[in-house]
């Protein structure tokens, strides 16, 4: 298969995602540490020393934990925005290449399509990931769903969506109400049901895999993330996947 990917974990406390193009062998964010994201693409049958690039959606801590210390110890170039970089506490990175959230550029063998999102970070971008025929598309970190966001998704082979929270665990749970705001605001994530309506508005027939990620911890379940959206859609509920938080997901394949 030219188009693979795979989850390192996924959810409020870390996120990783590797993506295997033909030859290329990209990372999307960084969100563990650089040994135990090392330990689980070896589940993987790769090592970080076979990484080709890194891409990088914000600076959030769980998008960027182990990045600069991978960056340096397997001589990784990183693609991601100025407005990014900028925020980096550790910008000692040998290889940068800034992006624009608007245009589209290739690594080796895969075209790569950043689109801007709506999320509290300085310049956040999330990304499409293509061989020249089946694209993969990553999706999380919106506090809501724009027409554009709509408009990139629509015909995609393969997404990765955010699940990141149930409303109802959210309200009645321990957050304090200023961080229920950031949560369910316009610039923080999206809700199961969000998830839902963004998933049955892009579900078409060729959309081959479909997995939930980025799901909260406290303020959530894979039980609640997986009925909610799909209740929704076409698919059988088999058909769609929760990433767990803290293991590596198998290699979907997408063809």
């Amino acid at each position: 298969m030219s188009l693979q990917f795979a989850s390192l974990g996924s959810g409020s406390s870390g996120n990783s995602t590797v993506v295997r193009v033909k030859d290329t062998l990209l990372l999307v964010d960084t969100g563990f540490s650089a040994k135990a994201i090392n330990e689980r693409l070896e589940t993987l049958n790769v090592s970080a020393a076979d990484l080709t690039g890194i891409l990088i959606s914000h600076e959030h801590s769980d998008h960027i934990k182990g990045l600069s210390v991978l960056a340096r110890k397997f001589d990784i170039p990183v693609w991601l925005t100025q407005g990014t970089f900028r925020k980096l506490k550790d910008k000692n990175i040998p290889k940068v290449e800034f992006i624009h959230p608007h245009g589209s550029f290739c690594i080796g063998d895969a075209k790569v399509t950043p689109f801007p999102i709506p999320h509290d970070a300085a310049e956040p971008c999330q990304f499409i990931i293509g061989d020249g025929k089946r694209r993969l598309a990553i999706a999380t970190d919106m506090g809501f769903t724009t027409e554009y966001v709509l408009d990139q998704l629509s015909g995609v082979d393969a997404l990765l969506l955010e699940a990141n929270y149930d409303g109802e665990m959210l309200s009645n749970g321990s957050y304090p109400w200023h961080l229920q705001k950031r949560i369910d605001g316009n610039y923080g994530h999206l809700s199961n049901e969000q998830s839902a309506a963004l998933a049955a508005a892009v579900e078409h027939s060729g959309l081959q895999k479909l997995c939930l990620g980025h799901l909260s911890e406290n303020n959530n379940t894979p039980d609640n993330a997986l009925g909610s959206v799909a209740n929704r859609l076409r698919r059988a509920d088999e058909n769609v996947h929760v990433l767990k938080r803290h293991n590596a997901s198998p290699w979907y394949a997408v063809a």
